[in-house]
């Protein structure tokens, strides 16, 4: 019994690990710890990741193309029935030659002249079957290219393809730490507006047990209980609201970072800490050389990509020359006896260059080259628009991070002046010389402040990101 008490407590035990093991462990993150995390599990940074590695791929795929190309084939026949070749029977009579003497010498005394059948008639054909009823060939041959300018124009297109794919993962990375700021701060708001929010209503009901106190005493009017209590529910209705907003935050948060849509993922730092860490004024300051932006890269790999086609339409009007030596055995047979010993192979090899020169394509290629050269035109004229987009754009970003700022330090002063009416109203009210829509206008005017503030802060943090993404500024 008492070795079945353990057994069972032993597996009680076991049971424990493994739910402890199975059981999902919440994950904190700072703001820093989530922009790392979603840059290495994000799903479209883990594709960017992967289109560099298949632009290493194509690059090498194309530069393999003018290396030495090797291919085998073998190729095994069976002629069940062969095919029967007509030949001319006076091909085969044994007495042409004998005639033509007669003819040249005139042979008739003799006596073997007279025993000579007649001449085959020229509508005479004998059947005749060429070659084996199997056959084996075996044969390897090696390509070369010599000189191809469409080649050369392929590697320098592999090239920027790869550039196109690095520029577009570090545009990636900008964009998702972009967003992991955003999803952050919205989750921050939210608790923060969650938190606010019970705070008001705890004083609203504690404020409406009181008034409805005084009025059972006649102190009060029945409006003065109504008042307070359109404000409570209206506290109550955005209460729920936020904590519905606030579970979608969490879970566009966990989307982005690229975990599971209903983690449980906890944050360690506050909206405040953030706002003060992200009021970097600084930042204006810095000089707005958009060349170095990853958006102006793009741009230029797109120009460069145009010109590339532009040589490649060119060189097509060059030409072309390849190299090639071949080798192979033959192998003929009635039967299939060619893995035995006694089977002969009779071997052969050959080599040669091909030289292939465009002469005239009926203006194909000269249009063509054209096309090209107007799209590498409108290519360049994007370019200068790209320039000055960006430089708008950064221009429009520091104007908006430095009006984050400014509205952040004002929202701050009215939020402590709203609180501070909101008090002396409710001293007034209590002391019964300030009346209920007072007291609920100065209410509602705080909760304003506050949302405000909030909002105030998360601009901070937001607009700031926003400025760093155009500047490529990560730190």
């Amino acid at each position: 019994m008492r070795n079945k008490l353990i057994f069972i407590f032993s597996l009680c035990f076991l049971s424990l690990g493994f739910s402890q093991e199975n059981q999902e462990v919440p994950k904190s993150f700072s703001l820093d710890e989530a922009i790392a995390f979603a840059l290495e599990n994000n799903r479209t940074a883990k594709n960017a990741v992967r289109d560099i590695e298949a632009a290493k791929k194509q690059k090498w795929e194309t530069t393999a193309t003018g290396l030495p190309q090797i291919n085998g084939t073998v190729n095994y026949q069976n002629n069940i029935k062969q095919q029967v070749s007509l030949l001319p029977a006076s091909a085969f009579d044994p007495f042409n030659q004998i005639r033509q003497l007669n003819d040249f010498y005139d042979l008739s005394s003799l006596p073997v002249i007279d025993n000579i059948p007649p001449a085959p008639g020229a509508d005479e054909f004998i059947p005749v079957v060429f070659g084996t009823k199997q056959s084996v060939n075996a044969n390897v041959t090696l390509n070369q290219l010599i000189f191809d300018g469409s080649y050369l124009v392929g590697l320098q297109s592999a090239k920027v393809f790869l550039e196109i794919s690095q520029n577009a993962k570090e545009k990636t990375d900008l964009q998702i730490r972009q967003a992991v700021i955003n999803a952050y701060g919205n989750v921050l708001l939210s608790e923060e507006s969650v938190a606010i929010l019970e705070r008001n209503k705890l004083t609203l009901e504690k404020n409406l047990n009181e008034t409805r106190k005084i009025y059972e005493n006649g102190l009060t009017e029945e409006e003065d209980v109504e008042q307070l209590e359109i404000t409570l529910s209206s506290i109550e209705s955005n209460l729920r609201n936020v904590k519905r907003l606030r579970d979608l935050s969490y879970k566009m948060l966990n989307i982005t970072m690229g975990i599971d849509l209903n983690a449980d993922t906890q944050l360690t730092d506050s909206l405040q800490s953030l706002t003060i860490e992200n009021l970097a004024p600084s930042i204006l300051l810095i000089e707005d050389d958009v060349t170095k932006t990853v958006d102006y890269r793009i741009a230029v790999n797109d120009t460069k990509s145009k010109e590339l086609l532009l040589k490649l339409e060119k060189s097509k009007a060059l030409p072309s020359l390849s190299g090639f030596i071949t080798a192979g055995y033959n192998g003929n047979g009635n039967d299939f006896g060619f893995f035995e010993r006694e089977q002969q192979w009779f071997g052969s090899a050959a080599f040669g260059i091909n030289l292939n020169i465009p002469i005239f394509s009926s203006l194909q290629r000269s249009a063509a080259t054209q096309r090209a050269k107007i799209n590498f035109e409108k290519a360049q004229d994007d370019l200068l628009e790209v320039e000055q987009q960006l430089r708008l754009q950064v221009n429009a970003a520091k104007s908006d991070y430095q009006l984050a700022i400014e509205e952040y330090e004002t929202a701050k002063k009215n939020l402590r002046l709203s609180e501070r009416i909101e008090k002396k109203n409710q001293v007034k009210f209590f002391e019964g010389i300030g009346s209920s829509f007072e007291l609920r206008q100065a209410q509602t005017q705080l909760y304003s402040a506050q949302q405000e503030y909030l909002q105030a802060m998360l601009d901070v943090i937001n607009k700031k990101a926003a400025l760093e993404t155009i500047l490529n500024q990560t730190n």
